[in-house]
């Protein structure tokens, strides 16, 4: 049996999270864990898609949000689990594993009214196991963005990157009222847990897929693709499982959650409010 440490701090009390690697899974279970690379393995292609389904009315319309991703042959375990954020605040997670399988696709419909920008990550990942041989892995980052125009004045509009002056200053608006809005809690969790801010590289959680062929601040092309398996198994634990509207009177309503990069690349932090307002510190030494 295979063992794998991860550490990460909850709140103001740091723990050591033991991970055992087990063969067996069942449907409730964390099934995301972070194995060496297999560099013979890989995806034949991975996706996040967002876009307009066919319009409910005048005053509303559906987002059709889906996750795509085909490995070069069945793997023992297939997981891929996407975030949708709607004006900054989280508004859905979609979760699929399969096994021995190579294709992972999903897809829901999000119903929406008004102006919005809709952005979705995903991790897409599989978990190799060949006969008397150590676990490996394969991993990958997809994004999308929609902006989605639906004012009194014009016909409803959508675009991806704006085309037109029109659609220019419909994303600089957008995008000026949500950065404000993520920014006032961002500040509040500094504050909160006391962050020396010149000690760090900031990055939005959705910026992850921006990393994708490059390392992450303050790592090297060495310990990347670990810290970043690493990272994803724990926002998976410890947020993305942690995040439910289940059972609750009130929706998911968290901002992007703020990941911070120690500039003399040691550690990691990912600070987040969940959904009835407690604060969260989660810290990934390298």
């Amino acid at each position: 049996m295979k063992k794998v440490w991860l550490y990460w701090v909850l709140g103001p009390l740091v723990i050591a999270v033991f991970i055992s690697i087990i063969t067996n899974y069942t449907n409730e279970e964390a099934v995301i864990k972070y194995f060496p690379l297999d560099d013979k393995r890989g995806f034949k292609t991975y996706e996040t898609s967002l876009k307009l389904a066919l319009p409910k009315d005048d005053d509303e319309y559906e987002v059709e949000w889906g996750m795509f991703s085909e490995t070069d042959e069945p793997m023992y375990l297939r997981q891929d689990v996407s975030l949708l954020y709607v004006n900054g605040r989280l508004k859905g997670i979609m979760s699929k594993w399969e096994q021995n399988a190579s294709i992972i696709k999903k897809e829901t419909i999000i119903h929406g009214e008004d102006s919005k920008k809709y952005e979705a990550i995903s991790f897409h990942h599989g978990e190799i196991h060949e006969k008397d041989e150590s676990i490996k892995s394969i991993q990958a980052t997809s994004r999308d963005t929609l902006y989605v125009i639906d004012s009194p004045l014009s016909d409803r509009t959508t675009f991806k990157e704006p085309s037109t002056p029109e659609e220019k200053e419909w994303k600089k608006r957008l995008n000026h009222s949500i950065d404000q809005q993520i920014q006032a809690q961002w500040d509040e969790l500094l504050n909160y847990y006391q962050i020396p801010t010149d000690q760090y590289i900031p990055i939005p959680l959705t910026d992850l897929s921006e990393y994708e062929n490059r390392p992450f601040p303050g790592t090297t092309t060495k310990n990347f693709q670990r810290i970043k398996g690493q990272l994803w198994e724990g926002l998976y634990r410890n947020y993305i499982l942690g995040i439910s509207d289940k059972e609750s009177s009130h929706p998911i309503q968290s901002y992007i959650p703020l990941i911070l990069f120690d500039k003399k690349g040691t550690h990691l932090m990912v600070l987040f409010e969940d959904d009835t307002g407690k604060k969260h510190q989660l810290i990934q030494y390298y």
